[in-house]
């Protein structure tokens, strides 16, 4: 049963406290080895230094600092708390494609819809872009067999199937929707 959601305050510019932010987030979903989340942070680190120019553009979605305890997460009070976060970019090459590179949502706001909303909010930044699809690339260890039947119930589709791409019986699945 999907809870009500919060309010959300949503943004896309990337502040220094997001690093660990998206660290902690990604930590708490029990999906991610340690070295994942590494890139994960690097990636917002390297759009604090780089801007726009890193190529890799963002979307939080924060709750505000005086929401219900349940759906706070380590910080200052009263601070807004990231609760999810995407990152996506165009595919250098390409006419049109992004990656999707990271959406995650944090355990304690799972099962709130917050996972399509930012879904939405990536696709409907990517269209107003230019963008004509957004392809994803997940693991196929069957711990994510709930994000292969959250991206078939947002109207992707799955394209591929590398076997064995990330280590032995860890396939690589891409999926693809058209924006």
């Amino acid at each position: 049963m999907t809870r009500a959601a919060p309010p959300i305050i949503w943004r896309e510019e990337p502040c220094a406290a997001d690093a660990a932010a998206v660290a902690e987030l990604l930590g708490s979903t029990g999906f991610f080895h340690a070295h994942e989340i590494d890139v994960a942070v690097e990636l917002v680190q390297t759009r604090l230094q780089s801007g726009v120019a890193s190529g890799y553009h963002f979307v939080f979605a924060d709750v505000p600092g005086d929401a219900p305890h349940a759906l706070r997460t380590p910080g200052p009070a009263h601070a807004p708390r990231v609760l999810g976060y995407a990152c996506y970019g165009e595919i250098a090459c390409t006419r049109g494609s992004f990656d999707l590179y990271w959406i995650g949502v944090h355990e304690q706001a799972r099962h709130l819809g917050l996972g399509r909303r930012l879904l939405a909010e990536v696709e409907r930044r990517v269209a107003a872009a230019g963008g004509r699809a957004i392809w994803v690339e997940t693991s196929g260890r069957e711990l994510y067999a709930p994000t292969h039947a959250f991206y078939l119930r947002c109207g992707y589709e799955l394209v591929a199937r590398l076997p064995e791409f990330y280590d032995p019986g860890d396939d690589k699945l891409v999926y693809v929707r058209k924006v």
